[in-house]
């Protein structure tokens, strides 16, 4: 039997959140009265039509952009590959360059890998001890074959927020497209692909409470890439496959509640992040913020106990979902390619804890969740001492 929420804490929204009442409600109706496929000619066809293209402008709406630049995808890392793969000629794969920071999602640093691996030529561009590129840096490795930046706009594991308006305008002055995963960040910020100055943009429902499954790629009008999923030509001939109106419905109801409560939901969360940051600095030494401490998403606080590691934290708080690393790769115990890349030593990286809150939470557990940290932190320190 499933646990209820009241049982444990959730401090894991990093990860994925949980989809919200209203957008579960939406596509319970749609799934449950509107079954036809959206290229059909007829009224359950058009019907369903209109569902998927009200979802589009929803989307739409938040990302600051025209409807017909948002595409349907089964998530961020489809939109990712959709555009790694999308910008390269393959029967010349050694006449195309990209670039990627070294703290990319894996569906971006992994997809780059594989384009490496079939001769395309990439630079991995390196970060600062916070985890920020350097855009003078970037300058210096572009060439005349570059066809793609891809920086992201907010890291999964610190929170750390990329310099990507100033990427974009180095970007623009060389003619090179730019590609940012925003799958962290819509929804816990304002995210206007005008404002960024973006050619594509990733974004993942479940990241913004909508469901899992869906999300959609931003592609600026008259750019062209090839599609990564060839067939009857949906989605603007871009992305072949029937769109599911279920999903699609769930996604574009969570970006309108998002555009109307990101800031006050972003004022929240920064309250109860610099509140649980707070209360682990008053009690603990030696603990260390591994990220940007202004520059980041107001909901992430990424802390190191130096010579404990993480997971053994974790292991005696049964109650507390939070992570050691990205959650894509948590079964790993080898220390975080993010923070190794941000240079940070084993000792201290292995101790890290990534605590993201979200809209669920409250002040109340938070303070129950830091006490729970420092006092099972204290627990092991006093059992370490007693061995020695």
């Amino acid at each position: 039997m499933a646990r209820e929420r009241k049982d444990f804490i959730y401090l894991d929204h990093n990860a994925t959140t949980p989809v919200d009442p209203e957008a579960v409600k939406a596509m319970q109706a749609v799934m449950e009265e509107e079954f036809g496929n959206p290229s059909s000619a007829y009224v359950l066809g058009i019907r369903a039509k209109e569902i998927l293209e009200e979802s589009r402008e929803e989307i739409a709406k938040l990302l600051d952009c025209s409807s017909t630049e948002i595409v349907f995808t089964s998530g961020g890392s489809e939109s990712n590959n959709m555009v790694l793969k999308g910008l390269i000629d393959f029967s010349k794969p050694k006449d195309s360059h990209i670039i990627v920071s070294a703290i990319e999602h894996p569906a971006v640093l992994n997809t780059a890998l594989f384009l490496m691996g079939v001769g395309v030529r990439v630079t991995i561009l390196p970060v600062d001890g916070f985890g920020l590129v350097d855009p003078e840096r970037l300058r210096k490795e572009i060439r005349p074959n570059t066809v793609l930046i891809s920086i992201m706009l907010a890291n999964n594991e610190t929170g750390t927020l990329e310099p990507i308006r100033e990427v974009s305008k180095i970007a623009k002055e060389y003619g090179v497209p730019l590609h940012t995963d925003a799958a962290q960040a819509v929804g816990k910020i304002p995210v206007s692909v005008n404002e960024l100055g973006v050619d594509f943009l990733t974004v993942a429902g479940h990241k913004l409470y909508g469901p899992k499954g869906v999300g959609v790629l931003f592609i600026k009008q008259k750019r062209e890439l090839t599609p990564l999923i060839h067939g009857a030509g949906q989605e603007f001939g871009r992305r072949a496959g029937t769109e599911s109106t279920i999903l699609a419905t769930g996604l574009g109801m969570a970006c309108r509640i998002a555009r109307g409560r990101v800031q006050e939901d972003a004022r929240k969360t920064k309250a109860m992040r610099d509140k649980l940051q707070t209360l682990l600095f008053d009690a603990l030494d030696d603990i260390v913020v591994n990220g940007h401490p202004e520059r980041r998403l107001p909901n992430t606080l990424n802390i190191s106990i130096p010579g404990i590691e993480g997971r053994k934290i974790l292991d005696g708080l049964p109650r507390l979902m939070c992570s050691t690393g990205a959650a894509c790769h948590d079964r790993s115990v080898k220390l975080s390619y993010v923070l190794s890349a941000m240079s940070i030593p084993p000792e201290v990286g292995m101790g890290a804890l990534r605590l993201s809150v979200g809209r669920s939470n409250t002040m109340d557990q938070v303070e129950e969740a830091a006490a729970m940290i420092i006092n099972r932190v204290k627990e092991i320190r006093e059992s370490n001492q007693s061995r020695t």
